[in-house]
């Protein structure tokens, strides 16, 4: 069951009166103020997105789900933070369909960004069909003050678009850019549902309004050096052409996970080669075997956690799916966004720490339980049940 609570988090407290640090209270001892009872506030809900708007916190979309049924909004709220209330907007224009899990984020300018999302609906009895959405909208006060009508817009950026997925990841760098994360990407039938789970990033600048692929320089190495010298020999001398048979290839990474019933799960990975648009790389560019080894990056998943501090951008767990099983991770990696040059891992994956979401009895369990017929049948259920939650966070 979806709850309504509102908590606000005093950062200046201190505990027994010695020791600083965050605590939690209860809002009915904030002020008089009873946030729990105040009218006007959205539903319960779960995967809906929030952001800071001057003095007021802006809430939109999300989703509820019982055990019957299930339901989908792309309301907006407004929480005032000088007078704790609730206030619906009705902003005028064309917004978003419902949905849970998209972007949202402020731009400089100070509209507010929606992108992607996930949504399902029913096709027929027992049945539901996923959407990954890939539509951008702007939701912007018309006269630019906080008391004032809302309206949306809705927007075609150019550039480098990120393939429809959800569960991706979001944070802002230090240039005011929407810095998008993974993901997965959905094949999905009736009776089944495969992830394509992804590790690229994307940037959306609003100002231009348009998405850049995130590309990493690489790491520098000594080999820049001895190419300079090699400038000074004769064009023809070991020379090779671009694109021939001596072109490089893309780099194949493998990863593997050993769970704690000896199961290996295998994550391949096939990296672009640089240059590999057609032209060849430049001077100031290293390729991975150049570089001294192979290319460190987060593996493919959804739902991680992103935040930048100082210019580096900091990434921690998430998930992904190997065959019927989802692995839990528990990794922590940085990029410099200044630089874009590699990432490193500060936290590596630990293979004995894994948490798998859901659990495969083995051929003896099978053999004793009397019902396990019955007992697949609700651990398939549970699995895309869990699929599906995962999508929509």
């Amino acid at each position: 069951m979806a709850k309504k609570h509102l908590c606000i988090m005093n950062c200046t407290s201190t505990i027994s009166g010695r020791t600083p640090g965050p605590k939690w209270r209860s809002p009915i001892h904030l002020q008089g103020a009873v946030l729990t009872r105040s009218t006007g506030g959205p539903s319960g809900r779960s995967g809906h997105r929030m952001v800071a708007w001057k003095r007021q916190l802006i809430l939109f979309g999300g989703f509820h789900e019982s055990t019957r049924d299930y339901i989908y909004y792309n309301d907006v709220y407004a929480f005032n933070l000088d007078t704790f209330t609730w206030s619906r907007l009705s902003p005028s224009g064309a917004g978003p369909a419902p949905r849970s899990g998209c972007q949202m984020s402020i731009t400089p300018q100070g509209s507010i960004v929606i992108y992607g999302g996930y949504s399902k609906q029913r096709v027929k009895k027992d049945v539901d069909r996923g959407t990954q959405h890939s539509d951008m909208f702007l939701l912007q006060p018309e006269d630019g003050r906080e008391a004032g009508r809302w309206a949306w817009t809705r927007i075609n950026p150019a550039g480098a678009k990120p393939t429809p997925r959800s569960g991706f990841s979001v944070a802002v760098t230090p240039n005011h850019q929407t810095l998008l994360f993974g993901g997965v990407c959905d094949e999905e039938e009736e009776e089944s549902l495969e992830g394509d789970f992804l590790n690229d990033l994307h940037f959306y600048d609003a100002a231009r309004n348009r998405w850049f692929a995130g590309q990493l320089k690489g790491p520098k190495s000594e080999k820049k050096k001895r190419r300079r010298g090699q400038k000074a020999e004769p064009e023809g001398a070991n020379k090779r052409e671009w694109g021939g048979a001596g072109a490089q290839q893309p780099l194949e990474v493998v990863r593997e996970v050993v769970t704690e019933d000896g199961t290996v799960v295998t994550i391949k990975q096939m990296l672009a080669a640089p240059g590999s648009a057609g032209q060849p790389p430049s001077d100031e560019e290293d390729s991975p075997d150049e570089a001294g080894g192979a290319v460190v990056e987060p593996s493919p998943r959804s739902n991680a956690m992103l935040t930048v501090k100082h210019g580096q951008l900091y990434l921690y767990g998430g998930m992904f799916e190997a065959g019927d099983r989802q692995v839990t991770l528990s990794d922590l990696y940085r990029l410099d966004l200044h630089k874009m040059q590699e990432w490193t891992a500060l936290v590596e994956m630990d293979p004995g720490t894994q948490e798998w979401l859901e659990e495969t009895d083995s051929e003896e369990d099978s053999d004793e339980d009397e019902g396990a017929e019955g007992g697949d049948e609700d651990e398939d259920s549970g699995g895309e049940a869990g699929d599906v939650l995962s999508r929509q966070a």
